[in-house]
């Protein structure tokens, strides 16, 4: 409950260049090819393709999403290794130079954390790059909690629903979309508080104080 009220708090927040809230995770790609072509396209018919397919492996995009401004970052790598995340956050921080502190919102993965940063830079490096950083950190298994599961919903539907066979195609299919969105500045209206929280969620919230009475001191 702590943490979900931490991010609901967050999203309450006023807009504050000196600390945007920067919505970020990862998404793996599976690179699928046709084994055979697929049927032609004809005049009022829906187009069809063959239930056989090639799996060519699989990539990751990195993403994130500042949800009061629409501003947009993506990555395509081929692994999610704290290299990655390094470089995606080195770029995050390259977007933001007047920022104070970016307060990214992300899962618990072990490698979403400054302990990547020492590990693929000089410590002096690091450090100036953790610094930059406020990390706030989703709850086991509240995915929904993290806005940028909004935007993978609407590149799924864009063009990761098709079958892509090469990291490089998914580079340049989902990044277009991405800087599209991006132009728009096509932001999220986040509906639920805490306040909602702690009204529909009421009997989570029972189960951590059982011995709560109805004026909320605990009973004795």
């Amino acid at each position: 409950m702590a943490q979900m009220e931490q991010i609901l708090w967050l999203y309450a927040q006023p807009y504050d260049p000196d600390y945007p809230v920067i919505c970020f995770d990862e998404r793996p790609c599976f690179l699928i090819g046709e084994t055979v072509d697929p049927l032609p396209l004809q005049m009022g018919q829906v187009s069809k393709e063959h239930y056989s397919y090639e799996k060519n492996g699989s990539c990751v995009l990195l993403a994130a999403i500042e949800p009061l401004t629409g501003c947009r970052l993506g990555q395509v790598h081929a692994r999610r290794t704290k290299r990655e995340y390094t470089l995606f956050c080195q770029a995050l921080a390259a977007q933001y130079p007047q920022a104070r502190k970016i307060r990214l919102v992300q899962d618990n993965l072990n490698t979403h954390n400054a302990s990547s940063f020492y590990e693929n830079l000089p410590a002096a490096e690091a450090f100036a790059l953790a610094q930059r950083f406020e990390f706030y950190y989703t709850p086991k298994s509240a995915s929904w909690l993290n806005m940028i599961e909004i935007e993978f919903s609407a590149l799924a539907r864009g063009c990761l629903h098709q079958r892509i066979p090469t990291m490089a195609e998914v580079e340049r299919q989902v990044l277009a979309l991405v800087a599209e969105r991006h132009q728009q500045r096509i932001k999220i209206n986040w509906q639920f508080s805490i306040e909602t929280a702690r009204s529909k969620l009421s009997r989570h919230y029972d189960k951590i104080r059982p011995n709560e009475t109805e004026t909320g001191t605990p009973e004795t």
